[in-house]
């Protein structure tokens, strides 16, 4: 099958400019309402690439999303949100994106468009065939991560793939590939809407699924996250007391301090 870049078709809507505010608020919560059956189609290849990185993480690897634009920034979020959720190093899930930390908030110049590049970055980290690298391009065309993720392959390493094109050329550089086709952007081409939205789901469902493969959450309970701010520590408190069936909001929060997290105050406190 032909490869179709449906990301840059033509937007469903015309004259955007003419549209109210309540016509062009409307129409693109229309539009946001069919990403999340889309994703739902590609739950099946989610669920492949979870098992393998599953997999290389519970023997101690780690897990790279690489990208550039949008789709690196929207890695790097998933990646930074790990440690204060569910406890783990900053070092387990990594970030990376095309043109350095600069390019997080400044857009760099043909940075996405340097095929050798992202194995370069990759190699900064000592990366080995025991982790995971994953492929982020709305597009799939990205060369700054196809060619990091055919320079891994080609190193035993784990590699998948999210896109939003059928058939990308991405897919093809992944061992296990994830498209959700969400068709044409409201906005002809701004991939950081629709595509960006299905992106940032399938990356919760990623991370979320192997944390809790890795024993990171008990019940439905970060019972792990780090007691960064007051908000956590109320939160991190109640669950406790519920845990240990103590009535007493400072007696919790006391035992939450003195261990540091939910789960090691339970431990201490069952022992």
């Amino acid at each position: 099958m032909a490869f179709k870049k449906i990301t840059e078709q033509s937007s469903h809507y015309r004259n955007l400019e003419k549209m109210s505010i309540d016509e062009l608020l409307q129409s693109i919560n229309q539009e946001d309402n069919t990403v999340a059956a889309a994703v739902a189609v590609a739950i099946p290849q989610i669920e492949k690439l979870v098992d393998a990185a599953a997999d290389k993480m519970l023997m101690g690897g780690r897990m790279f999303y690489i990208g550039a634009g949008t789709s690196g920034r929207l890695g790097i979020l998933d990646a930074s949100e790990c440690p204060p959720t569910y406890g783990v190093p900053s070092g387990l899930v990594i970030g990376i994106i095309a043109g350095g930390e600069k390019a997080i908030t400044t857009p760099v110049e043909n940075a996405e468009d340097d095929r050798e590049q992202g194995w370069k970055d990759l190699e900064t980290y000592n990366i080995s065939n025991k982790d995971v690298v994953i492929g982020i391009a709305a597009s799939g065309t990205t060369p700054y991560v196809i060619g990091a993720l055919e320079e891994s392959r080609k190193r035993g390493i784990v590699t998948g793939s999210i896109s939003c094109n059928p058939d990308a050329p991405v897919s093809n550089a992944a061992e296990f590939p994830i498209e959700v086709v969400v068709g044409p952007e409201f906005v002809t081409g701004s991939t950081r809407m629709k595509s960006g939205t299905a992106q940032k789901l399938v990356l919760n469902m990623i991370s979320t699924s192997i944390m809790i493969q890795l024993g990171r959450v008990e019940d439905n309970k970060m019972v792990n996250m780090q007691l960064t701010n007051e908000k956590l520590v109320d939160r991190g408190t109640k669950m406790l007391m519920e845990r240990i069936n103590i009535s007493s909001y400072e007696q919790a929060k006391e035992l939450l301090m003195k261990y540091g997290s939910v789960k090691r105050a339970t431990d201490s406190f069952v022992k």
